[in-house]
């Protein structure tokens, strides 16, 4: 899959590439997470253009949608324009078992770990994720691909992407074994049950 950081182009050729790439299965994989696409919302909000790591055994998901976006950085030095190209996904609702994420700086890596009681998983509302890489296996109900990104609504955000991008949504989204590498999450709320945080110094201690 060509690397979001690499891609020589943003906007709607640059997504088809991306759609095409890792197929319908792994394109919902990433599924989780506002509305932040290419001039569809301003952005109140800038990110570090550093990437975080993020697995869960299971995810559910209802409400889903995925599209192009573009998010705020101030490195400009990996950034010139200020913009970090990434693929947005979006969930109503979703619950996440054996979820984990990482961040590596260095040789400092936090770790959380959350929702490994199978009875109490992660649960996150109105999730959103500006993502650059992600892969697992996925089952959709009622899936369109190939829509306008302007005219989402599954996820019952207010703004998705640019008028004419391509865009998809479905009903409904389960993922096994979902992997991904993202810059950026968000949710109206994220219930992280029987949540631990760890901070390790040495070693590889990122979740995949």
């Amino acid at each position: 899959m060509e690397d979001a950081q690499s891609a020589p182009a943003y906007g709607r050729t640059n997504w088809r590439r991306f759609a095409v790439a890792v197929g319908v299965p792994a394109v919902v994989a990433g599924g989780l997470v506002l509305a932040l696409a290419e001039g569809a919302l301003a952005a109140n909000f800038t990110v570090s253009g550093k990437q975080f790591k993020l697995s869960a055994d299971r995810l559910v998901g209802n409400g889903f949608t995925q599209y192009s976006g573009e998010l705020p950085t101030n490195d400009k030095e990996n950034y010139p324009g200020g913009k970090v190209p990434a693929a947005m996904s979006g969930i109503n609702t979703a619950d996440l078992w054996n979820l984990c994420q990482s961040v590596a700086v260095g040789p400092v890596t936090l770790r959380i770990e959350a929702g490994g009681d199978q009875d109490n998983p992660v649960h996150a509302e109105d999730l959103l994720i500006g993502m650059s890489s992600l892969g697992g296996n996925a089952t959709f109900k009622d899936i369109q691909i190939g829509l306008d990104g302007s005219t989402l609504d599954a996820d019952g955000a207010s703004s998705h992407g640019a008028p004419l991008s391509f865009g998809q949504q479905a009903k409904s989204v389960e993922i096994l074994k979902l992997r991904q590498e993202a810059y950026y999450t968000s949710a109206s709320t994220f219930v992280l049950n029987g949540m631990s945080l760890k901070l390790h110094i040495g070693g590889s201690h990122e979740c995949y």
